[in-house]
């Protein structure tokens, strides 16, 4: 089929280029040059696992290319898939739909023959009626439907590929015919469930996931307050309760919390929403699982403090992890960069090490200080901080690194650290959850 993705961001370029590799000729139309020039040369503009193949294989094989055009990308397609941002509205827990306005608003008057307009981005309820609603008042012959997009970065290209379920809103049996041929090279495979249903529910499906799985974190996270309380160790605690097949393991691992440009800002969009549609009580409990995700930031620097001394006057601190999760450059709302920051104003000097974010890291935190690797990063250090599980720093040597320091103390951040082999080789090290010194 020919297909367009309108948004070359994380979520865009990812789907564009498994879309082309699925079989279909994809035009990817953005606005930023020094992104559409980065694919077109088959290079991602960020860091995703497995994206450099599948991007050069399709860009060289003539299935994939880029513009700037929503008038060529409507001549061009006969599926247009929206995959622009929806970040948090300045000043407001509001989600920023200018950029879905404009990219519906800017090819609605293009659209001069049967097309089908498909919403990717997440976005509040309600939101795709009022877009159809646009392509109506435009005269546009085209048709809209939302399919949310469940992608988890690090895993996005397998994600894509191999989804573990479609989800499509749509108010017409041809529009849904059309998204199964779409992506009928999954479906052959049959291993991929298909959910049909309305609009609304399509919209809603992705941000109740996501509030969900940020309710699941910041449980775990407030019951691990109460194993540092009760001298008890969260990650066995995580351990048994996640047999439970009720339960579940995943998404149970007590730390730092969560970060990136989903969760924080779609449970806040999601409150915001509610209270726009006359139920705020019914999300209520968001605003907590919020607190407590933020106050895991607050409590590792207060460990962090309390392991040199009290006070990070003059002490150097080495801070290991910037982006928000490991296989990823993303730092957008990183937990290991707003605790770095805050340990910088409280007068620490901190240095930090990332093993791909570095670039995007400077660019939103300038004035920390950016080691070129573990050993610049870690050498003097008063107090280590591992804050992004990066297979780096989880396999790191604590007696090659205890010959760094200036002192065996850290605070692991993502709970994932062999407490009794750093403790053996003489580090005093606290967690969140299982914090108390042997």
């Amino acid at each position: 089929m020919r297909i367009t993705v309108i948004g070359t961001g994380y979520l865009g370029a990812v789907h564009a280029a498994c879309m082309a590799d699925l079989g279909h000729e994809v035009l990817g139309v953005d606005v930023d040059w020094t992104k559409i020039d980065a694919l077109s040369a088959g290079r991602p503009p960020f860091h995703e696992p497995g994206l450099d193949q599948v991007l050069a294989r399709t860009v060289e094989s003539g299935r994939l290319r880029f513009g700037t055009s929503l008038q060529e990308a409507a001549e061009f397609g006969d599926v247009h898939f929206v995959c622009v941002g929806t970040p948090q509205k300045a000043g407001s827990n509001a989600a920023d739909l200018r950029h879905v306005e404009a990219a519906v608003g800017g090819l609605a008057p293009h659209l001069t023959r049967p097309a089908l307009v498909v919403g990717k981005s997440t976005v509040p309820v309600g939101t795709a009626a009022g877009l159809a609603a646009v392509l109506r008042d435009a005269g546009s012959p085209a048709e809209l439907a939302w399919n949310p997009e469940f992608l988890r970065e690090g895993f996005a290209v397998n994600d894509t590929l191999h989804p573990d379920r479609l989800v499509v809103g749509v108010t017409s049996t041809g529009a849904e015919e059309i998204l199964r041929e779409v992506y009928a090279p999954i479906l052959d495979s049959g291993d991929t469930p298909w959910i049909s249903t309305d609009l609304a529910t399509a919209e809603l499906v992705k941000v109740s996931a996501n509030a969900f799985l940020a309710t699941k974190i910041s449980f775990i996270n407030a019951i691990a307050d109460v194993c540092d309380a009760a001298g008890a160790d969260v990650t066995t605690l995580a351990t048994a309760i996640g047999h439970d097949a009720r339960i579940g393991s995943r998404f149970l691992s007590a730390g730092l919390g969560f970060g990136g440009g989903c969760l924080p800002k779609d449970i806040r969009a999601f409150m915001a929403r509610a209270g726009e549609l006359g139920v705020p009580d019914a999300l209520a409990f968001l605003r907590e699982v919020d607190e407590i995700n933020m106050g895991r930031r607050r409590r590792t620097v207060e460990l962090a403090r309390g392991l040199v001394g009290g006070s990070f006057l003059g002490r150097s601190v080495a801070v290991l992890g910037a982006a928000f999760k490991p296989d990823s450059d993303d730092v957008r709302d990183s937990p290991a960069l707003n605790v770095a920051a805050t340990i910088q104003l409280q007068g620490g000097q901190v240095r930090v090490h990332d093993p791909v974010a570095m670039d995007n890291a400077r660019a939103q935190f300038p004035t920390l200080d950016y080691a070129p690797d573990i050993r610049k990063a870690c050498e003097h250090a008063d107090v280590v901080l591992h804050l992004t599980e990066w297979r780096d720093y989880v396999e790191l040597d604590p007696e090659w690194l205890g010959s760094l320091v200036g002192a065996r103390r850290m605070v692991d951040g993502r709970n994932v650290l062999p407490l009794p082999a750093w403790r053996a080789a003489g580090w005093d090290v606290r967690s969140l959850g299982r914090s108390a010194p042997a």
